[in-house]
């Protein structure tokens, strides 16, 4: 596999329908992301920063992404150890505050519930979550903690 991996993503700001940026309560923070012929992706900000709640923003995509990503690298990891895997949730929460003068991200807990089979290792199952951390790719490119709270159990 190739070590060196591009990603495009087109942004859209159409705003200026409702008024240009004239004053920083009153411009539309609304915005599409195209993604090679995707469905298209609604955002805005956040709404305590005057965007829209019916839209995703950064935030929300950067914790849902976090998410996805150890999602994707446990679920590999299980796939390669034999360990099956019938059920994944996770109820990912971040955190936002003041450091340094600058409003950043602080930590993301990740709290996935896995449910797997009788005939799968639960030890095995357990510490995968952080052969799972080390690898993920969105993970390994934050400056903030993501932590995991995970719980694996059998399937009744």
């Amino acid at each position: 596999m190739a070590h060196t991996h591009e990603f495009v993503a087109l942004i859209d700001w159409k705003g200026a329908v409702n008024g240009p940026t004239t004053d920083y309560k009153s411009y539309s923070r609304d915005y599409d992301i195209a993604i090679g012929g995707r469905p298209v992706i609604k955002g805005s900000a956040a709404p305590v920063f005057l965007g829209t709640d019916d839209r995703y923003n950064p935030e929300d995509l950067l914790v849902a992404s976090l998410s996805a990503c150890h999602m994707l690298s446990y679920l590999a990891l299980c796939a390669r150890k034999n360990i099956s895997v019938t059920a994944y949730h996770d109820e990912a929460w971040g955190k936002m505050e003041m450091l340094d003068g600058k409003l950043r991200f602080s930590e993301v807990i990740l709290r996935p519930v896995v449910t797997i089979t009788t005939t799968s290792n639960l030890d095995k199952a357990r510490r995968l979550h952080h052969d799972a951390h080390e690898t993920c790719f969105i993970a390994n490119s934050v400056n903030f903690p993501v932590l995991n709270e995970a719980i694996v159990e059998y399937a009744d």
